[in-house]
């Protein structure tokens, strides 16, 4: 498969929504396997006045990198550290009031995020896979615990507002 191909294919797979690779950044990660012996170039072809092209297969080396790397994503567990959970531990106490209407904008996009993550779904519902299906809503799942997260949070408001007030006062609060 040449990178053009590539390209194609991974606009029709919708990789943006399965990765943070972009499909402009395809030709880059063509050449880092290359260097790294996980493809080979397998022949040159060229069609018409188009220029050259590579067209590449994945090497024995890329085999089992692929095989070890799709045993570690169903392996491993992925939770990053979100940096709201860093501001709302280190409150600026000048500006507690506006932290009400801050967590209900989460709120809001949260929601809309989830939205918009069904809308695609069922717009995309008839290409999928069971499997695809399935991790399609793990997505928006993971969006609902976070509305349930800051809504759990916005409850919680006002002794945490009277917490950082309380200890404004004090010597050791900065």
């Amino acid at each position: 498969m040449h990178g053009h191909q590539l390209r194609l294919l991974a606009e029709q797979e919708h990789v943006n929504l399965w990765t943070d690779i972009t499909v402009g950044a395809l030709y880059g990660a063509i050449k880092r396997l290359a260097t790294e012996g996980l493809i080979v170039e397998t022949r040159v072809e060229r069609e018409g006045a188009y220029p050259e092209r590579q067209v590449w297969q994945i090497s024995e080396a890329g085999r089992e990198s692929l095989r070890s790397m799709r045993l570690d994503g169903l392996r491993a567990i992925v939770v990053k550290p979100d940096p709201f959970d860093l501001a709302l531990t280190k409150l600026d106490t000048d500006r507690l009031d506006h932290l009400p209407e801050t967590v209900q904008g989460r709120i809001q996009t949260l929601e809309a995020m989830i939205a918009d993550s069904e809308s695609h779904r069922i717009h995309v519902d008839k290409y999928l896979t069971k499997a695809e299906k399935f991790v399609m809503g793990h997505k928006t799942e993971r969006l609902r615990a976070e509305v349930a997260w800051h809504t759990a949070l916005l409850e919680r408001l006002p002794d945490i507002i009277a917490d950082e007030r309380a200890r404004k006062d004090t010597p050791d609060h900065d």
